[in-house]
């Protein structure tokens, strides 16, 4: 590369890296607790999320209370509320019923009631409120909302583009001196460059996945509303312009799950959205089916049921981003595997921190530099150092 390349270069690196790594390190604190979100959990004693979000092996089978016996013992208790879904979990008996005022209700307005379908019995209700959910509000979108989940997307594309560019300029840079050199016996600054590009150099692939993930995962609610507009409207497209369904004319959810059943063998119901709500029409139960295997668990095809009449109306396949957005949320926490997996995510976010830190660092010392030094530095592969 030219110097007036490298100089360029360097200017995207350092632009994009400061704009960005504030935030950067905000999230990667707040992430490395989620990681491990359901040992912590487990260890303080506080309900397993997993019911909420995991598969349903136990939406049917011997021994189990009916679905409508416990949708019906929920709503005895909640009176004034109305469903709004029922989730279920693939290794225990355990299932979740969501009532609130509305169905359209916000989320802060909404209950959460665990219940035990082999006892009928109701284990507990999960609130939003303690430790881990702080932080979670605080990662997902620093307690501004949609506004503050763009924002942080936009951060994660912007230390993308940081990656790309230290990588460009690692290369030259090294070019004189062997993969991994640290140069110990030279100035504190130019110690700290080394263990900055190599440690970069190391943890680039998850830091660039972590990065692209996240804001992927930040886009959920516009991508959710383009489903809604699209791929759901035309599968509710003879139901437009009638009146939404009232909860008083719901049916069956047994009957609607086991014509889900029947059309899908072999998938496992995930979820169920009751009509009004963001994941339904106004007229469907929207019946959330997953695949068995570790890696099509993620990916959800819903399936329509006219609430009233317990018909199947409609199932296909998610749209692309929709599927995409499928994937990147548990490979963003790493929750395709088990803890070896989350210990090895942890590590790697250790590593950006450090990154991050030094980086900061870095460009206190050199502030006075300008970028034609750190081209010329770059060109020369290290051996000349602008402020050492």
């Amino acid at each position: 590369m030219t110097r007036g390349t490298i100089r360029a270069w360097y200017l995207v690196h350092k632009w994009t890296s400061l704009i960005c790594t504030l935030f950067l390190l905000m999230l990667c604190i707040t992430g490395l607790p989620l990681i491990f979100h359901d040992e912590i959990d487990a260890v303080s004693g506080e309900p397993d999320q997993s019911a909420v979000a995991g598969a349903a092996s136990s939406s049917d089978g011997p021994g189990l209370k009916s679905l409508d016996a416990m949708l019906a013992q929920v709503l005895a208790t909640k009176p004034d509320e109305v469903p709004v879904f029922m989730a279920f979990d693939n290794e225990t008996p355990l299932m979740t019923i969501t009532t609130a005022p509305r169905p359209d209700s916000k989320g802060a307005e909404m209950t959460i009631h665990v219940l035990n379908r082999a006892t009928g019995e109701t284990t507990g209700q999960e609130t939003e409120d303690g430790v881990m959910h702080f932080l979670l509000q605080l990662h997902t979108d620093m307690f501004l909302g949609l506004p503050g989940m763009l924002f942080l997307g936009l951060m994660g594309f912007l230390f993308f583009i940081a990656l790309v560019s230290g990588t460009v300029l690692y290369a030259p840079f090294m070019r004189k001196l062997d993969f991994g050199t640290l140069r110990v016996s030279r100035s504190e600054r130019l110690r700290q460059i080394d263990y900055h590009n190599l440690l970069g150099i190391v943890a680039l692939a998850w830091m660039s996945v972590v990065g692209l993930t996240g804001g992927i995962n930040a886009a959920a609610t516009p991508l959710r509303q383009m489903w809604q507009m699209g791929e759901l409207a035309e599968m509710t497209q003879t139901y437009k312009g009638q009146p939404p369904l009232p909860p008083s004319r719901y049916g069956s959810i047994d009957k609607a799950m086991a014509e889900v059943r029947k059309a899908r063998p072999g998938n496992n119901p995930q979820f169920i959205a009751f009509p009004g709500g963001s994941f339904s029409s106004q007229h469907h139960y929207a019946v959330f089916l997953q695949g068995t295997s570790k890696l099509t668990e993620h990916v959800l095809t819903p399936a329509l049921v006219d609430a009233e009449k317990g018909v199947l109306t409609d199932i296909r396949q998610m749209p692309w981003y929709m599927v995409a957005l499928s994937y990147s949320q548990p490979l963003h926490f790493g929750d395709y595997g088990a803890l070896p997996l989350k210990i090895l995510w942890g590590i790697l976010d250790l590593f950006t921190l450090y990154i991050l830190w030094t980086g900061i660092q870095l460009w206190l010392g050199k502030r006075r530099s300008s970028a034609e030094a750190h081209a010329r530095e770059v060109e020369s592969g290290g051996l000349v150092a602008p402020a050492e």
